[in-house]
């Protein structure tokens, strides 16, 4: 018989570990979205309207097969609206139908690892090889001979932070989408998963192998989009002792009340995935095969969690997420991360290395003074990305609004939705 003694502290150390990982209750006034009328967020149901006429356009030019768009002020749900066609076979697109986010997943990613941050346990500018040792030393590419892929390195002039990997200035790479066809050779050869796959692969196995490669230029210098961010992901999983999919539901979803999003959607839940479709002939068709399969999300081992690109989620569930940081970090009563590191990650953290109209943050891209001043690009301080498959998002903490706008196609196409839509949801403020 265990005594009372023995108990007690056994108790204790549960008690504290659940209040170690787990989300905390808070006192901040900051609802769970729900759905409003426009006026009563200072908003014009006739100008909102324009954003019909658009998506309509959009669907009936054969620009996109399909649109969901949502535009929330306030947590209010002013507008959530489906427009075409989900799949080739001409199902009819649902409000709550599940898109791949693809880059979308860079900044969830992003929040994971400033929770992890803001429980002490590393410092931005600590060199990721104090915690995944096959990054130190890291090289930078110096010669290139394409007969062979051989090249020649030198050694970098810093080790690559954690703050590199989130904001893109690390060095690395992008394989398969990067614009230097050198580290596209380079990281075909090394069996670098880009982006999503099929196959029974782990992060770990490609973030190792990323860690023996050379960098585009000395940490630091250049804003150079990346894989960073699946590294970031593994970083993750050293860090929590979880996997990087366990930890974004347990820690992040669940508390946040994102039901629908996944690196792999449930069995049940397949149906909801949206088609990515193609234009032929004028004719929308299903997207084939290429260096990976688009059903990723419903087939194959499903055990690569990519932290840039993997996640698929619906525009309800992304309004939400976006919500908690004009929140302040807290939503529904659950505070994920505090005011004051909402406000970190919302600052400029790359100086001009994206020109004076846009900065970067610590997980998103951000409207400067300059940018908002030209018009078209929202408030100042606005955040906002993008995903590989014609997705998009914006949130303008001045104006308390959030815009989203999913689409699901690869290859040209002529949509003019990005811009028109954040345009149209910043001209019906009506206050």
């Amino acid at each position: 018989m265990i005594s009372t003694k023995c108990i007690i502290p056994i108790l204790l150390s549960v008690l504290m570990a659940n209040y170690t990982y787990s989300q905390t209750p808070t006192m901040s006034k900051a609802p769970a979205l729900t759905e409003g009328t426009p006026e009563s967020v200072g908003m014009s149901s006739s100008r909102i309207a324009r954003i019909d006429q658009m998506c309509q356009e959009a669907v009936e030019n054969s620009d996109v097969p399909g649109i969901v768009a949502l535009v929330a002020r306030r947590g209010k749900i002013v507008y959530h609206k489906a427009f075409g066609q989900a799949k080739p076979s001409g199902e009819s697109l649902e409000r709550d139908d599940i898109f791949r986010i693809a880059s979308q997943s860079k900044a969830i990613t992003s929040t994971a690892v400033m929770m992890l941050w803001e429980e002490g346990l590393f410092q931005l500018d600590d060199p990721v090889s104090k915690y995944i040792p096959e990054f130190a030393n890291p090289q930078v590419l110096s010669s290139f001979r394409y007969s062979d892929t051989s090249y020649t390195t030198v050694p970098a002039d810093k080790e690559i932070t954690i703050r590199h990997l989130l904001t893109h200035t690390s060095g690395i790479g992008y394989g398969i989408i990067d614009g230097d066809e050198r580290f596209k050779m380079i990281y075909g050869k090394a069996g670098i998963t880009d982006l999503f796959t099929t196959e029974p692969v782990t992060i770990k196995q490609s973030v190792l192998k990323l860690a023996k490669l050379p960098l585009h230029h000395n940490p630091g210098e250049k804003f150079t989009y990346s894989e960073g961010l699946d590294v970031l992901g593994y970083f993750i999983e050293v860090m929590s002792g979880l996997s990087f999919d366990e930890f974004l539901r347990t820690r992040l979803f669940e508390p946040l009340g994102m039901h629908d999003t996944y690196f792999y959607l449930p069995r049940e839940k397949s149906a909801r995935l949206v088609a990515v479709q193609k234009q032929e002939g004028g004719q929308w068709m299903q997207f084939p095969v290429t260096f990976y399969d688009t059903d990723y999300p419903i087939k194959g081992a499903r055990t690569f969690y990519s932290g840039g690109a993997g996640l698929s989620s619906t525009v309800k569930d992304y309004a939400t997420f976006l919500q908690m940081y004009l929140n302040g970090g807290a939503l529904n009563g659950v505070r994920i991360l505090s005011r004051t590191t909402i406000e970190a990650i919302l600052s400029g953290q790359v100086g001009d290395l994206l020109g004076i109209e846009r900065n970067y943050g610590l997980a998103f891209g951000l409207t400067t003074p300059e940018g908002a001043a030209k018009g078209g690009n929202a408030s100042a301080g606005t955040f906002d990305w993008g995903g590989y498959f014609n997705t998009q998002y914006f949130a303008d903490p001045k104006e308390q609004l959030i815009g989203i706008i999913f689409k699901q196609t690869q290859g040209p196409v002529g949509d003019q939705t990005r811009w028109k839509f954040r345009i149209l949801a910043e001209q019906a403020i009506d206050d």
